[in-house]
């Protein structure tokens, strides 16, 4: 199976940046996408962003597109995503996810193992 560790939440203010870190291990090699979502209290959860094996394939929601860049090393099997311009609506827990599908996916059920999450509060 695989395992997923999220760390680099914490309390930032509006305006300012996080960069997330999930270390994956295990039987890393069944893996492709990658993917971030968010989840609010009270809310459902959000889709952030996706990465494919390669790197060279990423999609975003259209509200962190502008401001939310994914990234990988699979050397290190870690995935980042790098958060600038922060706003209060950005604040959620933050929870890694993959797949074994081969294309970035916006959709939940796409993927197999996810994180138990890291908080991101952004104050304003």
């Amino acid at each position: 199976q695989v395992q997923l560790v999220e760390s680099g939440g914490g309390l930032v203010q509006a305006g300012g940046s996080l960069r997330l870190s999930c270390a994956a291990s295990g039987r890393t090699y069944t893996l492709n996408t990658m993917g971030w979502f968010r989840q609010a209290p009270g809310k459902e959860r959000e889709f952030v962003g996706a990465i494919s094996r390669s790197g060279r394939n990423t999609l975003y929601a259209d509200s962190v597109k502008d401001r939310f860049t994914i990234s990988r090393d699979n050397a290190k099997n870690t995935v980042y995503l790098q958060m600038n311009f922060l706003k209060p609506e950005d604040t959620a827990v933050y929870y890694c996810a993959a797949a074994r599908g081969p294309y970035p996916s916006g959709s939940t059920v796409e993927y197999t193992y996810w994180g138990q999450g890291t908080q991101v509060t952004v104050s304003s």
